[in-house]
């Protein structure tokens, strides 16, 4: 065993642990040229010793001046060893390292200071020891002693040109150590990885980004930091990224567009900002890679529709756009389940916009794969039945227009009338306030006749006779007064000339009879003026109460409408419509003898002068 002192002196020992920082450098010159002499003689057994003292009784001593003294003694015997300093380096570098958590901050800012000079002298070999002085140096950069954060920028940016010129440099290795801290919220740490990710993308050989969905994610989680340097420092390093992905021919798409999704509903928004526009670019460039994506990137899409900031609506509609416009299909990964949940849990969305885009969405899908979009039909269409009580009367309008596509076939034709019913019996005020523009809406869509016609069919059997008379009622009015049913009205004048018109009549009749003032109107509509006299004869055993008064009004206000001129005029003459006449009269008997009913029909005495 090689005995110390005959390679060090006791005052060079003693001077290393000195409180005087000139003492201690004094003695490491002294190492330094000790371990010169020590390589120029091929002696490295003595050299070990000599590191070994400086480890054990120094670096790892209790006492910090005994600790700093032990830092700057082993970087000075790495000085002394120059080239040959590759072969100790597994014995010197492990307690600088050590060093750089003591609790001592002058101790740390030595360390820090030590393994510079150490790797300046082994420069590429220092190379195996990157992931531990990574660690050491992430740390480091928050230390909250401001001196020796300073020296570790400094040691940092040694590291870095290093690391820059060697070729032994593992990225594989490397990244998973980058992804564990991305999500650091330290700002100096940030700061730190932040000028990793740009020295390491500015290096030719390294394909930084083929591990971009590694560490994007905490890119974009710098975005939102509360400072505005690391802001900016993680959109400078994201915008070089997108260029690259735009001038390269491979990039992994899917995982970071899941990572886009993600970031798309950030409360941040210049998060939002950079997300949606990176889906917009990848969108454009993906092709094929991205459409099994596609749906999970419509789903981030449609609500920043909606965004309070602008600049996120107009590049949000342009990626909607974009994806509307693919031509993808379920051959190529088009996944339209998943589409079409993504559509229907947006039909929910607070926002009006987003609404309109998730219906807009469906009637798509509908007009190019009706296949497959009706094979989901149970899963949207309680959805899109709960969409017309949407207070936006644009929404509602658009609902239909989707509803009418799908009822392009007679069996889902029946089944919207069946469930639009249901959805009025349910829901009164939905009929009451909606149920006119519903209603006309279905009938310019899908053909007026076939949707009266359906109706009646399940009105006439409808359990609930108090919803039977209103939805009749409503019915009625709808017919009478709606410019969109001029033809259906025309059909029925002409009942009792025309098979066409008698047809219809009959398929009516049955379910109007759930309304006697529906009956009447139907009747002096069809000009089938003796029954409907029959019928204002068997209402005398009705209860006249206020619900029947007020539909009475209802029908003599009608009467004085354009849709009933044909009728006033008929009472020009009264020798020919004598039915008619009478029918009248009833009316006038059935109301309660008020003034201003009894002017209505003033004119109805006059011609039986």
């Amino acid at each position: 065993m090689t005995d110390i002192s005959s390679l060090l002196p006791a005052s060079v020992l003693r001077n290393l642990a000195d409180k005087l920082y000139e003492k201690r450098k004094n003695a490491a010159l002294e190492v330094e040229g000790v371990v010169r002499t020590l390589t120029a003689a091929g002696d490295h057994e003595k050299i070990s010793a000599i590191i070994n003292v400086l480890t054990h009784e120094f670096a790892f001593s209790p006492q910090a001046n005994h600790r700093k003294g032990g830092l700057i003694g082993l970087a000075a015997a790495t000085v002394g060893l120059a080239s040959e300093a590759a072969q100790h380096l597994e014995q010197i570098v492990p307690p600088v390292l050590n060093s750089f958590s003591d609790q001592d901050s002058r101790v740390r800012y030595y360390a820090c200071e030590a393994l510079y000079n150490i790797a300046k002298v082994a420069r590429g070999e220092f190379i195996v020891f990157f992931n531990q002085i990574f660690d050491a140096l992430c740390k480091l950069s928050a230390d909250s002693d401001a001196n020796v954060q300073s020296a570790a920028h400094l040691l940092d940016r040694l590291v870095k040109d290093i690391v820059t010129e060697s070729d032994q440099f593992s990225i594989e290795e490397f990244i998973p150590l980058l992804r564990e801290r991305m999500n650091v919220l330290n700002p100096y740490v940030r700061q730190f990885l932040v000028g990793w990710i740009t020295v390491l993308d500015s290096v030719p050989d390294i394909d930084m980004l083929g591990f971009l969905p590694d560490f994007l994610d905490g890119l974009f989680n710098m975005l939102s930091d509360s400072s505005h340097e690391i802001r900016q420092q993680a959109d400078s390093a994201l915008s070089e990224f997108l260029q690259e992905i735009k001038n390269s021919p491979s990039v992994d798409y899917g995982r970071m567009a899941e990572i886009l999704v993600l970031r798309a509903s950030s409360t941040d928004e210049f998060t939002r900002l950079t997300s949606i526009t990176w889906m917009n670019e990848f969108v454009k460039l993906g092709g094929d890679q991205l459409v099994p994506y596609y749906a999970d990137i419509l789903g981030a899409i449609l609500p920043c529709i909606s965004d309070k900031e602008e600049k996120i609506r107009v590049v949000a509609r342009e990626t909607n756009e974009e994806l509307r416009a693919i031509k993808a299909g379920p051959t190529e990964g088009f996944d339209i389940g998943a589409v079409l949940t993504i559509a229907r849990r947006e039909l929910s969305n607070e926002c009006e916009a987003t609404r309109i885009e998730a219906l807009h969405w469906m009637a798509v899908l509908l007009e190019k794969h009706r296949k497959e979009v009706i094979s989901f039909l149970d899963d949207i269409f309680p959805a899109l039945l709960d969409a017309l009580s949407d207070p936006s009367e644009d929404v509602v309008l658009l609902v239909l227009e989707v509803h009418a596509c799908i009822a392009r076939d007679a069996p889902h034709f029946r089944h919207l009338v069946v469930f639009l019913v249901h959805h009025f019996r349910m829901d009164h005020s939905l009929l009451e306030k909606r149920g006119t523009l519903i209603l006309r809406r279905l009938c310019i869509l899908l053909d007026a006749e076939r949707v009266y016609r359906e109706l009646s069919t399940i009105l006439e059997g409808e359990a609930d006779l108090d919803f039977a008379s209103v939805m009749v009622q409503a019915l009625n009015l709808i017919l009478l007064n709606s410019s969109e049913l001029a033809e259906l009205r025309a059909l029925i004048k002409q009942s009792l000339s025309n098979p066409s018109g008698r047809d219809l009549f009959n398929a009516l009749y049955s379910s109007w009879c759930h309304s006697p003032m529906a009956t009447i109107s139907l009747c002096l509509l069809a000009q089938a003026y003796q029954h409907a006299s029959a019928v204002i004869q068997s209402l005398v055993e009705e209860d006249i109460n206020v619900k029947f008064l007020v539909q009475l009004d209802k029908l003599v206000r009608l009467l004085e409408t354009p849709i009933f001129t044909y009728l006033r005029l008929q009472l020009l003459d009264p020798g020919r419509y004598t039915w008619l006449l009478k029918t009248l009269y009833g009316l006038l008997m059935l109301l309660p003898q008020v003034l201003d009913v009894a002017e209505i029909f003033g004119a109805v005495a006059a011609f039986m002068i």
